[in-house]
């Protein structure tokens, strides 16, 4: 089971027993929010495209959608995402329990900046029922990521232009 594979992942950092497993899906930032008992923006949706030279995992909150002309220019194509079945193949979970730790070699992480605006975030872990809350330090450190970029759009309540520079909302 995927989620056993997350939990023996995390045991590097001994958060293993951090993983919350639930009886309902939480396979959707909808039914993980439920799940949770928490705002749909603070799930952390892991989300999987194709990059010429391999695949690219984009962690944003729920609310954030990608934007095109930003992934684009981070990574100079166009945004496509993987298909269910790829995605199994060449991330190492299947929809609905991607998630950012002990992917298959080779895939890029990315953090987007719509999750910094909270105290504690949501990934899943491995399954459609699974998730463990973090810190924006802690997804980071765990997932292992490239870093943290701004490739979403949708999130921001406030013009980013209005919004005071260090001011997180939430």
């Amino acid at each position: 089971m995927s989620v056993e594979k997350v939990k023996e992942y995390l045991k590097q950092w001994n958060a293993q027993d951090r993983v919350l497993e639930f009886q309902e899906s939480s396979a959707t930032v909808e039914l993980a929010a439920q799940a949770l008992h928490c705002e749909p923006q603070r799930i952390a949706k892991t989300l999987s495209f194709t990059l010429p030279q391999g695949c690219v995992l984009i962690v944003a909150a729920g609310d954030a959608k990608v934007d095109n002309a930003k992934f684009k220019a981070k990574f100079g194509c166009k945004a496509k995402m993987l298909s269910p079945g790829e995605v199994e193949e060449k991330i190492g979970y299947a929809v609905g329990g991607v998630c950012p730790f002990g992917v298959s070699a080779g895939v890029e992480i990315w953090l987007d900046e719509s999750l910094r605006r909270f105290e504690t975030v949501f990934p899943a872990c491995g399954s459609c029922n699974s998730a463990i809350g973090l810190t924006p330090a802690e997804l980071e450190r765990f997932s292992g990521a490239r870093g943290w970029a701004d490739l979403c759009k949708g999130w921001q309540t406030e013009e980013p232009d209005s919004q005071p520079e260090g001011k997180h909302i939430g």
